[in-house]
């Protein structure tokens, strides 16, 4: 809760800890280290759509103690500065779930103008099927390993030769 993550995809600026250096051939999304499959899987549609991101950008006091100690804070994973918009992805059991939609409750009565959205499993797996990521690792087993992202059309050049036909 002490420190923000950011991803570090704007020219410019400083890198967080726990990304690595620069490429010309690096999307956003390979400069961060995310806590789970799932958000690494959102940030690659952010990226292939050009949409603007920040990882766990800011954390939220939700609660004090009584000398005034921050003692439940809420960090959403994601902020999408040209929406001014965080989202909350939530791939995980019931009970988990119901602690984090507390939580963007308690966010959303404290911080009335922040807008936050909860992305739900069933939203998650929808996006994985309509976009066709690979399957997020808690389902890998039943489901198989499936296909990498392809960010290009069907039976066009590898992302590679893309990228050097770019900078050409």
């Amino acid at each position: 809760m002490s420190g923000t993550r950011r991803a570090a995809h704007h020219p410019g600026e400083a890198r967080p800890a726990g990304c690595r250096a620069p490429t010309i051939d690096r999307l956003p999304h390979e400069h961060v280290r995310f806590a789970h499959n799932s958000e690494r899987q959102l940030a690659k549609l952010l990226d292939f759509y050009g949409i603007t991101w920040e990882y766990e950008p800011r954390t939220f006091t939700l609660e004090f103690d009584r000398s005034g100690n921050p003692a439940q804070a809420f960090t959403p994973d994601f902020y999408l500065p040209d929406y001014d918009l965080f989202i909350e992805i939530t791939t995980l059991n019931q009970r988990l779930v119901t602690k984090k939609n507390r939580k963007a409750r308690r966010l959303r009565a404290l911080y009335p103008d922040v807008d936050i959205k909860v992305l739900y499993q069933r939203d998650y797996l929808h996006l994985l099927v309509k976009y066709g990521l690979e399957p997020p690792s808690q389902l890998s087993e039943r489901l198989g390993e499936g296909e990498p992202l392809q960010l290009g059309p069907v039976g066009g050049p590898p992302p590679e030769a893309r990228r050097a036909a770019e900078s050409a």
